[in-house]
């Protein structure tokens, strides 16, 4: 004998069913940021000639049969030619070579500039924002008497003591270029230090250490990976204005910035020289900036959809 069937319950719609079905994959924060960071075709056309000038500026050299220090005084001021595709210079020598070698020095005290920077300001600005009181009031004082001091004018002192050299450089652009590192990383700190998650961490035993470095840090890091990517094309800048001053890198060293000081001499009759070291200045720091305009577009939880 059949049971009889209640009307109240009746078998679910298969299409009810498929309606319920997750129909995008479960993608991290990470993957997600990459893939929003990709469709930014500005962002990526500044990824792709960095690489580009990076891979020149290391293997470019190898493949070249001059040397930077080579010089052919029965070639000086040559305009662009197939035996020298950016020319000669004063003294002969070939301007390609030496525009590489120019981007190994200009990109490495940018790229080095720019991680020391984050690393003081992280830790820096990390410890103010958690501690908070007088340790906090105390640092971020400090922060804004380095704000208010020229920086050009200590650069360029600390430059005549310690001499025109790389490590000079370096000192100079890392004094007080993490203090925006830190303030980011600060204000990012206070604003999670009280998350659910830093209080079940405090609970479950971690030290105010553990509690800074595991949990609140890894999630900050979007605001300061973004921060410390435009530190980068300012330190090359910051660089690039100093050896035109001539104060910078010196002879027989070439950066971007001391290749436009040589050129101001044959400005006149050779153009080209100043030409070529501000092209690759000016289109590494577009690059960068459009890779830090994509950093921060992908990274930002608000603009995701």
């Amino acid at each position: 004998m059949e049971q009889p069937v209640d009307s109240r319950y009746q078998p679910i719609d298969p299409e009810a069913l498929s309606a319920d079905e997750i129909a995008r994959p479960s993608v991290s924060y990470w993957q997600d940021a990459w893939q929003r960071f990709k469709s930014d075709k500005m962002a990526m056309f500044g990824l792709v000639f960095i690489v580009i000038i990076t891979l020149f500026a290391v293997f470019g050299p190898i493949f070249c049969p001059y040397g930077y220090e080579d010089a052919d005084f029965f070639h000086v001021n040559e305009w662009p030619s197939k035996a020298h595709w950016f020319g000669t210079d004063a003294l002969g020598r070939d301007l390609y070579v030496r525009v590489l070698y120019g981007a190994r020095i200009s990109l490495s005290i940018g790229v080095v500039a720019a991680l020391v920077n984050m690393i003081i300001g992280v830790l820096y600005g990390g410890i103010a924002g958690f501690c908070g009181g007088l340790v906090d009031n105390v640092l971020m004082r400090i922060v804004d008497i380095l704000i208010a001091l020229p920086s050009l004018l200590y650069t360029i002192l600390l430059m005549m003591l310690l001499g025109t050299n790389i490590r000079s450089i370096l000192i100079a652009l890392c004094l007080s270029s993490w203090v925006g590192t830190a303030r980011i990383t600060r204000s990012q700190v206070v604003t999670l230090k009280h998350q659910e998650y830093a209080l079940a961490g405090r609970l479950a035993g971690a030290s105010s250490f553990e509690i800074l470095l595991r949990h609140l840090l890894p999630n900050a890091m979007g605001p300061i990976i973004v921060s410390v990517m435009f530190l980068i094309p300012s330190a090359i800048f910051s660089e690039a204005f100093l050896s035109f001053l001539g104060i910078g890198i010196q002879k027989p060293m070439a950066s971007w910035g001391s290749l436009a000081n040589d050129a101001i001499g044959t400005l006149v009759s050779s153009p080209y020289q100043m030409f070529f070291p501000i092209a690759a200045i000016s289109l590494t720091m577009f690059s960068l900036n459009f890779i830090g305009d994509g950093l921060r577009d992908a990274l930002d939880p608000k603009l995701k959809k």
